[in-house]
């Protein structure tokens, strides 16, 4: 059986669509997915500045096609995405939620809801009365969520996992490792995974 590291955070649109779509390929293909929740913004910060570069400076005609792309691929896997009025957000608080989500096994639900609220409904997911409504509704107890969130061990695993990625030579989410050391970046790339999971 194959295995599907992927690597996230949901304050990603692009990251958003891969969620769904490796959801939506794991119908049609057998294989295993590790949910690797980590921190974009630890990873831009190391090794992909350019990042904030062009957003202070972007090119407007390669902007304005941008937002077409994202559309059109949100129009194709079925979802919403808006333009948050908080963005980039912080999203350290729901990606360190992601463990306690993994921990009672519901971290497909958990992350739906965080990906939804930001981008579908526009939230800021930095908040904690945002972060309780997405963790009550998920059925997850909220203070031991908030209690373990806030400790060094939540803390280190993810900081552990957005350094992972770095030295695997990862630069952004979605990133996804198929058996080892197969990398691939990007929601456009589920297809080749697929043809992957083929062979």
């Amino acid at each position: 059986m194959h295995t599907l590291e992927f690597f996230f955070d949901c304050s990603s649109p692009w990251t958003y669509l891969a969620f769904e779509g490796v959801q939506k390929l794991k119908h049609r293909v057998q294989f295993n997915i590790v949910w690797r929740p980590m921190l974009v913004g630890g990873v831009f910060n190391q090794v992909n500045p350019s990042v904030y570069e062009n957003r202070a400076k972007p090119v407007p005609a390669k902007a304005r096609y941008y937002q077409k792309d994202l559309q059109d691929w949100a129009h194709y896997v079925g979802i919403a995405i808006g333009q948050p009025p908080v963005f980039p957000v912080n999203s350290v608080k729901a990606m360190r939620g992601a463990f306690v989500a993994l921990e009672h096994d519901c971290l497909e639900a958990y992350a739906r809801r965080v990906f939804h609220r930001y981008w579908g409904d526009l939230a800021d997911i930095s908040q904690d009365d945002v972060l309780t409504s997405i963790v009550s509704a998920c059925g997850l107890p909220v203070e031991e969520f908030f209690v373990k969130i806030g400790t060094a061990t939540y803390k280190d695993r993810l900081r552990i996992n957005t350094e992972e990625l770095i030295n695997r030579g990862g630069f952004g989410s979605p990133t996804m490792f198929l058996d080892g050391d197969d990398m691939y970046f990007g929601n456009d790339r589920l297809a080749l995974i697929e043809a992957k999971l083929h062979d």
